[in-house]
């Protein structure tokens, strides 16, 4: 008798991989039903890679897009390796501008995909490190016959990704969802997110999750060391309408958390990490029975030279390398020196 085999999942282009029902059940440390979904396991390693192939493929239905074209974009990293992704895939030149705090790894990625990147150094000053990249955005479309910008901070095919494929996923995994935990950076996932669970009239409270510095939901603007969260300039597409609730976290407090879910094998990245300092401080209120989630947008192996390393983290927020937010959680400390 022949043994039944699972059918292989073949891929034909590097985005098709997009596995969408992959969670951490960290209900043991976090001592309360909690789960985080990850959306690190695809060719472009992060959340990322969604808002990408759907900016991408409305662009080329539209016929902005064509054989040969220049795309380019504005980002801190994780958007800017998922859209060289898709370009060398599909035959476009791609000229990402970043700034200084983009890390040497999504960097060295970017440019193996053959991307042009260029790192901005002297920031705007009003919109920061961001407003002075995005200038530098339009210069450059000004210069470059046919070159197209995305605009993913204005872009409605950003939080769109979202509201067709991850807030739908959440909610299948999950019914009984009570707290939602999403980072604010574009906010594309959590617009699209939060957007969605208030259309199904979803009851499930949604928390944004943003960095101490950033302006995104009018915070007075501060130095920030970390990619991928906050911002020095509203989003477009950002919509608080739909936002039950909003959280800001030291930068400090994300890094004390992923090097304390590093040593419980897992390895996040920053963003990552602030999501889940927030939720964990959030939760502490919260009936102990509630059942949430959080996203995490990327994994920690780009983040090596900074949030876990000794030297790096010393130089920008002291000796807070040995300090545990999950056991101060279970102590009842929840907020850190």
């Amino acid at each position: 008798m022949k043994s039944e085999r699972n059918s292989p999942e073949i891929v034909t282009s590097p985005l098709d991989l997009t596995p969408d029902d992959i969670f951490i059940d960290l209900t043991p440390p976090f001592r309360r039903p909690f789960f985080l979904k990850c959306e690190g396991f695809n060719f472009a390693g992060s959340v990322k890679a969604k808002a990408a192939l759907s900016m991408i493929c409305a662009a080329e239905e539209e016929g902005r897009l064509r054989p040969g074209s220049t795309v380019v974009e504005s980002s801190s990293g994780s958007l800017g390796v998922a859209l060289a992704a898709i370009a060398a895939d599909r035959g476009y030149t791609f000229v990402c501008v970043t700034d200084t705090r983009c890390t040497e790894r999504h960097l060295r990625m970017m440019r193996a995909y053959g991307a042009e990147v260029v790192v901005i150094s002297e920031p705007d000053p009003v919109e920061g490190l961001l407003g002075a990249r995005i200038r530098h955005v339009r210069e450059l479309c000004r210069r470059t016959p046919g070159a197209l910008w995305l605009n993913q901070y204005a872009n409605d095919n950003n939080w769109r990704a979202h509201y067709r494929a991850t807030g739908p996923a959440i909610v299948r995994a999950f019914p009984d969802l009570d707290y939602l935990f999403i980072g604010a950076g574009t906010t594309g996932t959590l617009t699209g997110c939060a957007r969605y669970l208030k259309h199904i009239g979803h009851p499930a409270r949604v928390v944004a999750v943003d960095s101490v510095g950033s302006v995104t939901f009018g915070g007075p603007s501060g130095t920030r060391h970390i990619p991928g969260l906050g911002t020095g300039r509203r989003p477009e597409i950002a919509d608080e309408s739909v936002v039950d609730e909003i959280l800001m976290v030291p930068e400090q407090e994300a890094v004390r958390m992923c090097r304390a879910m590093a040593r419980r094998g897992y390895l996040l990245g920053g963003s990552t990490g602030t999501v889940l300092a927030g939720a964990l401080q959030r939760l502490g209120d919260a009936d102990p029975t509630a059942l949430a989630v959080g996203i995490s947008p990327d994994l920690g192996e780009r983040y090596l030279d900074s949030v876990y390393d000794d030297v790096w983290v010393r130089a920008r927020f002291g000796d807070i390398t040995d300090d545990d937010p999950l056991s101060r959680a279970a102590t009842g400390t929840l907020v850190g020196s």
